[in-house]
């Protein structure tokens, strides 16, 4: 899956560059859609929270009522919070009038609990209509690893396949929908750590 391409920094010479990337950690971004979770995101952000680690959250919007709390926890540790649209559906297969008003929609209930507009969008199934950027004014994120996790159910099974494929730069898709999706990022996120990874927000990974 592509990823938004971020800018590159401007002069540096191909020496200097080299010496950069050699000093820098391995960065990657860890991701979660279809929240927020009743159960998990309040446990899950704060166990991130705990390991220093920051997360990028996208939301669907018929998650956010009821569940404010997970929200404000959200912020309050730092995570970046995205839109995921209002309900999971395909929005290149709606009219871009309803779309617009899922993602918009979605975007006002994010903003009445943490009192900002979410920036980056998560299309469902990253499937975008580009034309839809300049009309809600976001940025879609996407992802490079797929942890299949809502499909795996399995944490041992969803490590196996993160740790086998993520390098520097990736963006890791998961779900804070499943109690094996937070004991296996959990334990991602502490094997990575061990490798001295550096874990990013999709704005940080993105824009850097």
């Amino acid at each position: 899956m592509l990823v938004l391409a971020g800018a590159r920094k401007l002069n540096l010479s191909s020496a200097e560059e080299t010496v950069n990337q050699r000093e820098e950690k391995p960065r990657v971004a860890l991701t979660f859609d279809d929240g927020p979770n009743e159960k998990y995101t309040i446990t899950l952000s704060r166990e991130l929270a705990k390991r220093k680690v920051k997360a990028s959250f996208f939301l669907l919007g018929e998650q956010v009522s009821g569940n404010e709390a997970a929200v404000m926890q959200l912020k309050k540790d730092g995570h970046l919070i995205g839109n995921h649209g209002y309900q999971h559906v395909l929005l290149t297969k709606i009219p871009e009038k309803e779309a617009c008003e899922q993602i918009l929609h979605t975007s006002k209930l994010i903003c009445a609990v943490t009192g900002e507009y979410p920036t980056y969008i998560r299309p469902p199934y990253g499937e975008w209509n580009r034309e839809l950027e300049c009309t809600v004014g976001m940025l879609p994120a996407f992802w490079t690893i797929d942890s299949l996790d809502w499909e795996l159910k399995n944490t041992d099974a969803i490590v196996k396949r993160v740790l086998s494929e993520v390098e520097d730069g990736d963006i890791i898709l998961m779900h804070d929908s499943f109690k094996t999706t937070v004991e296996a990022a959990l334990q991602i996120v502490d094997e990575l750590l061990k490798l001295e990874y550096e874990f990013v927000t999709v704005e940080e990974l993105i824009c850097e």
